[in-house]
């Protein structure tokens, strides 16, 4: 069972990946922007974060790079709608682990949680 943090402005989407996770066993904390997703992460240390690329005030990638700032070793998987290609390959110069394409599929989901996890 991992800690993983899911960082979405969108309560439906927090949600769905929640439900997909929990059902899993693992366990779930929440964050609905990039400045309350660094906080969380320094307060709940989790083994894996979730992070939506768009959001309002601090985005994915500026929430990315500075939890990388605090934890090198953050293992971050980027959410992402179709055609956000350029901010997925940002992301990934920028520490992301991985990336998960909305709208989420529970198998792919799990699959690349699996395997950040173990990386």
């Amino acid at each position: 069972m991992a800690k993983i943090l899911i960082v979405d402005d969108a309560a439906f989407m927090r949600m769905m990946l929640k439900n997909i996770l929990k059902t899993n066993g693992h366990e779930v904390h929440e964050a609905e922007n990039g400045e309350s997703a660094v906080e969380k992460y320094k307060e709940l240390k989790p083994d894996l974060v979730t992070m939506d690329v768009v959001m309002p005030g601090m985005n994915g990638i500026e929430a990315l790079k500075a939890i990388t700032q605090l934890d090198p070793s953050a293992k971050v998987i980027m959410c992402t709608a179709v055609g956000q290609q350029a901010m997925v390959l940002e992301a990934m110069k920028a520490g992301a682990k991985g990336y998960i394409v909305k709208p989420f599929q529970a198998p792919k989901v799990l699959e690349e949680v699996s395997k950040v996890l173990n990386s």
